[in-house]
């Protein structure tokens, strides 16, 4: 795969402007990528991998270009959205295109920033944008079920996915997220052809504010951690406004001030962790002169299917991969080192890439 995106969405006030604001501070420089437009609600955020640097030392490289997550903005979604209100439809279509969804929770209390409900009550903010998500995703199996009655009276082809749509509307219905419901194998497959929102996973973050640092634990931090544990999906607590002061400091300062606060890792690093364990990656690397490169990845990509993220014709004309365990190439401080220690491994197309893996592909 390519690099990761997630879709943020949040209620009005709940921090979500200014956790956005955070992580795209840290934002890549445009110039770096071509093709790369960055529209207003749109960020490119590098993904912090240490080893990058490490292996960049021992290969001597010019350059590190690290993975990339794209996060997009959803503004404007409120009650109704999925009939249009606010900028309701637009950016719905934004977020089918995501690979997950990122819900900002406001778990804080102040008198300073007024709630859309007028109280704090995570589960119903929560439930308020799920609504929405379920709603719109009804509008769009309404559409498919009334496009394919006509067509399943000639095509019998299409008679499954009629009545898959069907159990889809029902479930939805009931207002349950697509993520809820059991699905076959045909089924499995026949999702991916329609991009349901609710089908997607979502990275619950808790916005706690800054009393409650260094352990970010309340009474509604456990709620939100309850409700994410019953979908199957993952929560993390994060401090917006902490995130926001860190994203002004210069990055040799970062590290200290989090220590000062008991803290060893920012709220971004730890929502990039819980975003590619929550969607199965990894990262294979790649290290020489040139570059050393961090290259994103699903956990059962194949060494054919990885060279393929490189370039199509390595995948093509693969002959082997030479896969160095990250911690062997720094032990024996390069790749020479780790063939005469027999560290490194010849392997074929069929192997599946862990992650860290250093690779070198041969081929034609």
């Amino acid at each position: 795969m390519s690099n990761l995106s997630c879709g943020i969405v949040g209620l009005p006030n709940v921090g979500k402007s200014t956790l956005f604001n955070a992580l795209t501070s840290n934002q890549v420089e445009a110039a770096n990528y071509p093709f790369c437009t960055i529209e207003p609600n749109v960020g490119t955020v590098a993904v912090d991998d240490p080893r990058l640097k490490v292996l960049s030392e021992i290969s001597h490289s010019s350059k590190i270009i690290y993975a990339l997550i794209k996060f997009v903005d959803i503004a404007g979604l409120v009650a109704g959205a999925s009939k249009g209100e606010g900028l309701g439809n637009q950016f719905l279509t934004n977020i089918r295109e995501t690979d997950a969804i990122v819900h900002v929770v406001r778990c804080f209390e102040s008198d300073d920033v007024v709630h859309v409900s007028g109280a704090v009550d995570p589960i119903r903010d929560i439930e308020v944008i799920n609504l929405e998500l379920i709603l719109s995703d009804l509008q769009m199996t309404e559409n498919v079920i009334s496009r394919l009655e006509k067509q399943v009276k000639t095509k019998k082809d299409l008679v499954p996915t009629y009545e898959f749509m069907v159990r889809a509307r029902d479930h939805l219905n009931e207002s349950r997220p697509i993520r809820t419901l059991a699905l076959t194998e045909e089924e499995t497959a026949m999702i991916k052809l329609y991009p349901f929102i609710s089908a997607k996973k979502v990275l619950y973050v808790a916005n706690v504010s800054e009393k409650d640092l260094p352990m970010m634990d309340n009474v509604y931090v456990q709620k939100v951690r309850a409700f994410a544990e019953s979908e199957g999906n993952f929560m993390i607590p994060i401090c917006a406004k902490l995130e926001e002061e860190i994203a002004q400091l210069p990055a040799e300062e970062r590290a200290p001030f989090l220590e000062s606060l008991g803290m060893n890792e920012s709220g971004l690093q730890r929502m990039v962790k819980a975003s590619f364990t929550m969607l199965g990656l990894a990262t294979f690397l790649t290290t020489g002169e040139m570059e050393t490169r961090a290259w994103t990845i699903t956990t059962k990509t194949t060494a054919a299917e990885a060279a393929g993220e490189i370039h199509s014709d390595i995948q093509r004309g693969f002959i082997r991969a030479e896969v160095i365990a990250y911690e062997d190439m720094v032990l024996c401080k390069g790749r020479g080192k780790a063939r005469e220690m027999g560290k490194m491994r010849a392997e074929g197309r069929d192997y599946i890439v862990k992650d860290g893996d250093v690779i070198l592909f041969m081929h034609h």
